[in-house]
Order: structure tokens, then sequence, then C-alpha cells
């Protein structure tokens, strides 16, 4: 990233950057990486801690994407409720063979239109259609797979699904240590760049 992008920071980029992949590399909160920086001797405050990976997240989320290599052709989709402001949203992800987390979708409901919103996503941010998804024995899977005529790539059934299953973990962690999301934005925001980082 250019040294421009920085300007005006009273802090150097490298600081910048370990205090952003601090926060969402590790399970920790504002307040520990607050911590960490000030064992280093680096009095930074946990508010310019959230508003460093509220500027600088996406930034590195698009880089690091740019450096993977391809993604598997065989993709797992999975969902899962998470509480916001004490209401239940659905958070819909897709995660390669390899447990590489492709995307990840907040969505209101968990119905047909919500999988083919994260399918087209999908498949415009991959920029190639996978050889089988596999999913669980959600209708709405098979309805939107039909929809965009991949029907007969679509695996379900039995334990198979285990990857996406076992790829919900660290969220429900990070969940738990920020004491829940307060927004669906800003769990969108968060997920997307903790899933690439």
């Amino acid at each position: 990233m250019s040294s421009c992008y920085y300007r005006r920071h009273r802090f150097p980029a490298a600081v910048i950057q370990q205090a952003v992949w601090l926060y969402f590399r590790f399970p920790l909160s504002l307040r520990d990486v607050e911590d960490m920086l000030s064992q280093r001797r680096i009095d930074v405050s946990y508010e310019t801690v959230r508003r460093w990976s509220f500027k600088f997240g996406f930034a590195y989320t698009s880089k690091v994407r740019r450096s993977h290599p391809r993604a598997d052709t065989r993709w797992h989709l999975d969902e899962v409720f998470v509480s916001i402001n004490g209401k239940n949203v659905c958070l819909w992800r897709a995660v390669d063979c390899e447990g590489v987390v492709l995307d990840v979708l907040v969505q209101s409901r968990r119905n047909n239109r919500a999988a083919l919103k994260l399918m087209r996503k999908l498949l415009k941010s991959q920029g190639f259609s996978p050889d089988a998804v596999v999913t669980d024995e959600l209708p709405s899977y098979g309805a939107a797979l039909i929809e965009l005529g991949m029907r007969a790539r679509h695996i379900t059934g039995g334990r198979i699904d285990n990857r996406a299953e076992n790829s919900h973990l660290p969220i429900r962690q990070r969940e738990r240590r920020m004491q829940r999301f307060k927004t669906a934005g800003a769990a969108q925001r968060f997920l997307s760049t903790y899933a690439a980082i």
C-alpha cells in the first residue's frame, strides 16, 4: 500500500498494520490490542484502533484476496444464525474444500432470494463456476442452483458439509468476544475483513 495512504496519521504504517492485523487475526477486543501496543511503548487508544480497522481493513482485505491463488472448484455453503440487537439474522458463508473463506453475506432472511444472492455474489467475485456445490438439505440452495442452471453440481446429505459447519467456530468465538454485533452492516464489514485476514 502506498505511503500517501497513511498521510496525516501520527503513527507509522507498520504500527497501523500491526494493530489492524492483531485485531482481525486473533480473538482480541479493541482494548486487548490497545494493551498489547502499550506493552511495546506505543500509546494508542482503543478508539483509534477501531478507526484504523474500519478505514484500513477493507484495503488490506482487497490486497490479501488479490494475492491468494484461485479458489478450489468445490464449494461448501452453509448458513448460521447470529444475534444482532436481539434479532436473529442469517449469516451465509462459502468456503472451498481447503477451508478458505470465499465470501460472507449477512441477510435478514433464510430463503431462496438470499441463497441466490450469495451464489451470484460468489460467481462474480470468483470469476468461475464450481465443479461441485456442497450444502446441507436446506431447499433454498436447490432452488437457487436450479435458477442458475447448476442443479447437476449440487451435492447434499450426511456429514459431507462438515467443512462449512466447522468454519463457523471462529465467528462464534469473535461474536462472544465482541459481546455480539451491533448492526447488520457492521457485522458484514467486520466478517468480510476477518474472513480474508
